[in-house]
This record gives C-alpha cells, structure tokens and sequence, in this order.
C-alpha cells in the first residue's frame, strides 16, 4: 500500500468514526427535539458536540450548530432548566410561560427512548447480516507462565478450569462468564479456581493471588492476571524459507501434538518448552495434513542479526484455531438484554471496592473513537461496528437515565419532585445544581480521556514468552 492509499485509508476510517458519533448523538437529541416539538416547548438551539459552535445556522427560530468539542450535544430547551452557562444563550430575554411535570418527563425520556430505538435498528441489521461470535470455547489451560500467581499455585497446562470463585465458566474469552472475564472483574484478595486435572479424580481447589499489569500514573490502572492462557492446536500458518522447520520438513497446515512425548497443550507451551531446554534440539510429534502421524528432530536457530531474539524454529502459528469467529445472528433484544447485562456488571465493578475495576477504566469519546478505528481495522469490522452501534447506544440511554443533574434521569427526577411538592425548584438554585454538576461531569470525561490518551504510550509487563507467541 502507498502511502497516499494509506493516508485516504486512514481518512476514510477517521471520517466514518466522526460520523458514527454524529448519528448516535443526533438521534439521541432528535428525541428530545420532537418531543419538545410535540410539547410545544420553546427550542432555542439544537446543537451536535459542546463548545463555540463551529458551523451554525438558524431556520424557523431555531439555531442549529456543531461544537468544538467532540463530547455530546444538546438541545437547548429553557422551559426544561437553565443552562445557558453551559451551552451559552440569553440570559436576559422575556420569561417564558412555565411548562408541566409531565412535559419534562415526556422530553427528557424521549432521548434515552430514541437512543434505545436506534439500538434496536441496529440490532434489526445485526440480525440480519450476523456479527462475529469472538469467543474462545476452551476452558483447558494451555501455558502457565512463570513466576505468575497461578504457577505458583501448581496450576499446570491440561488442567480444566471449572469454576472460579464459585461461579461456572463457560469458555476461555469472550463472555462474562469466560475465564478471562472472570478473573479481571474478580472481587476480593483472592481468586478461588477449581480444576478437574486428568488422571484425579475430584476436582482440586487453588486459592490464587493476581497481579496487575504495570502501568504510569497517567494510564490506566493495570488489569488482574494469574498467567494463563488457553489451550489451542499448535497449527502451522507460515514458515520462514531456509529456516530450522523448513529443512526439517514441517509444512504450513502441520499440527504439533507432542514434544519430547508430552502432550503439547498450546504453541506458547512449546516456546516455554523450548527456552527450558536452553533450545537444544527437540523431538516433535506432528500430525500432517494428510493425517499422518510423524516424529520431526528439530533444533531451533538464532534469527541473523540484527534481530536480538532467541533462537526460533522459523514458524508463524495460525492464532485463529482457537477462536470461534463463526457468524451467529442474535435476536435484535437478546442483544439488547446483553448490553444491559454488560453494562450492569461494569457499573457495579467500578463500584466495589474490593474490585480493580475503577473510574479510570471508562472511555471517554477519545477512547471509543480509537475503539472503533481498531474495530474497523478488522476482518467483518462492519458487523462488529453494527453491534456496537446496539451496545453503545444501550450504555448511553441507560447513563442518561441516572438521576443525576444534567442528565435525562435528573430531568425526570426534578419534574417528580415538582409534581410532588406542587411547584419547581427556585430558578437560582436549579442554575447552580445544574452548572455545577455540569462541570463535575466535564471534569470527568476529561479525566477518562486522560486515560484514553495515557494508554496510547505503552504498557508495562508481559513476559518474554508471550513475545514469541506469534513467531516462533
């Protein structure tokens, strides 16, 4: 690829996150627009993104714009609540005629409500066309990494995970009641696994420690890992010309089963293998792609310089074997149903205090823009952005609906007490709620997007093996 077709590529890709955000946002506010509409509620600005606008225009009354600053939008309604320190306007114009309780509730809801529709539509086209099921059904242990929590513990490769916690597992990645996920949302000082290892009878129990990835102050706070990985088939992908498994005679499509007679679990157990044995020569055994059962001598070699690594056979391994990417086609609400379930379970992470999910781990716009970028980067990216459409829209009707000042949910709120006591809030003291959690929730995005951007410069941790997964 040159690089002008790299340039437009990377344009185009930047151009249909920004878009994306555009929609979900628009429809979002068109909610609260139409509504307000319906209402006959007075519109003074409909405006995508916060910040001076950098485009406007005004048509029957009506200013429409887009921000700056690429974090939201809003429909300015002044009968709803006063925010013009916010999204700026008139502080000195007529007093309006005062709406009822019932045409805040119908206004605020109708954001969250269309933001759930559009989840809906997308999940309509996810039906349709399927997405990618990204999961990894093993829950037997293929690599235990040195020197980690679960090596420690006497976990080994062959060992089948059953639960963890006291919760069943029900696959390797993917899931939330995946090993992986299991471990990273694991609450407490401990995490408890229970085995069934081959050859023993009943189950045995590790009670394991965690550790977490090294990170700076201005990153994330590390994730809590014990050093596994799944087990998979050790499949050839590619072989490097004139390397030790091509004068060997291994072949693209050859699975490794055993070294030196024992049962190879995974590639990255084969690297480990390999460094242990100071990378002498070993004994493979292959299975062929005809079917064939054969032993390979093989002595790995030092790559020429000025490569630094250790020696390698000269074999890239095929990492999709033990992923299931195979096309399903969920119901448009089972995916909603999902969403909530994942969002539900991420909320009261961040809110445990015996977890190492925090604040820190949300995502502002910086993050999910570079989230869908990734996405977009991948084979089916299209459908894995279609489902994200669903999830991402879930996530933001679902936070608009907290009873939290400035958003949907503290609309309603204030229109419940309003209907309750018999008249609203005095106009002053709503103004400072509403400007001052305003601000809390700026400082917060800014905060995430912090994180987002802090990540971006490397992390901490990994061992040399995992390096070589790829590559061996």
């Amino acid at each position: 690829m040159t690089t002008l077709q790299t340039i437009l590529n990377v344009t185009l890709l930047v151009f249909v996150v920004v878009m994306l955000f555009n929609i979900i946002i628009f429809v979002h506010e068109l909610g609260h627009f139409l509504a307000g509409k319906w209402r006959g509620l007075q519109i003074d600005r409909f405006q995508i993104w916060f910040g001076k606008p950098i485009w406007k225009k005004e048509y029957k009354g009506v200013q429409y714009g887009l921000g700056w600053i690429p974090a939201g939008g809003f429909v300015a309604l002044p009968q709803m609540a006063p925010m013009e320190a916010i999204e700026g306007g008139d502080k000195n114009r007529k007093l309006l005629p005062p709406i009822t309780p019932l045409d805040k509730i119908i206004v605020a809801f109708a954001g969250p409500l269309f933001s759930i529709l559009l989840a809906l539509l997308a999940g309509v086209f996810v039906w349709a066309v399927g997405k990618p099921k990204d999961f990894v059904p093993s829950t037997v242990v293929g690599y235990v990494e040195e020197g980690m929590p679960a090596e420690k513990v006497g976990i080994r490769p062959g060992d089948k995970i059953l639960e963890i916690n006291g919760e069943p597992v029900n696959g390797f990645a993917g899931s939330l009641e995946s090993i992986t996920e299991r471990i990273v949302l694991s609450s407490g000082e401990k995490i408890i696994f229970m085995v069934q290892r081959p050859g023993v009878e009943k189950p045995l129990r590790f009670e394991c420690e965690f550790e977490q990835e090294k990170s700076e102050w201005f990153q994330r706070s590390g994730l809590r890992q014990v050093g596994l990985e799944p087990a998979g088939p050790a499949i050839i992908a590619a072989i490097t010309k004139n390397s030790p498994a091509a004068k060997a005679g291994l072949e693209i499509g050859d699975q490794i089963l055993q070294v030196d007679g024992a049962q190879l679990f995974s590639d990255i157990q084969l690297a480990q293998y390999l460094k242990k044995k100071d990378f002498k020569t070993v004994t493979l055994g292959v299975k062929k792609k005809s079917g064939d059962l054969v032993n390979i001598e093989v002595s790995p070699a030092k790559p020429l310089p000025p490569s630094k690594r250790d020696p390698m056979l000269g074999v890239l391994w095929d990492q999709t074997a033990d992923v299931d990417v195979r096309i399903v086609h969920p119901n448009p609400l089972t995916q909603v149903g999902d969403s909530l379930k994942m969002m539900w379970v991420t909320v009261t992470k961040v809110a445990d205090p015996g977890s190492s999910i925090g604040v820190d781990h949300l995502s502002g716009p910086v993050g999910i823009g570079q989230l869908l970028y990734s996405l977009l980067q991948t084979e089916d990216g299209w459908r894995r952005i279609l489902f994200f459409m669903v999830l991402f829209n879930v996530n933001l009707a679902v936070l608009n609906m907290l009873p939290f000042p400035v958003l949907d949910g503290g609309h309603i709120t204030m229109a419940i007490l309003e209907k309750i006591f018999g008249k609203p809030m005095q106009m002053k003291t709503m103004e400072i709620i509403q400007t001052a959690c305003a601000l809390a929730l700026i400082s917060l995005m800014l905060y995430v997007t912090s994180k987002d951007i802090g990540d971006k410069f490397g992390r901490g941790g990994g061992g040399s093996d995992k390096e070589i997964r790829f590559a061996e």
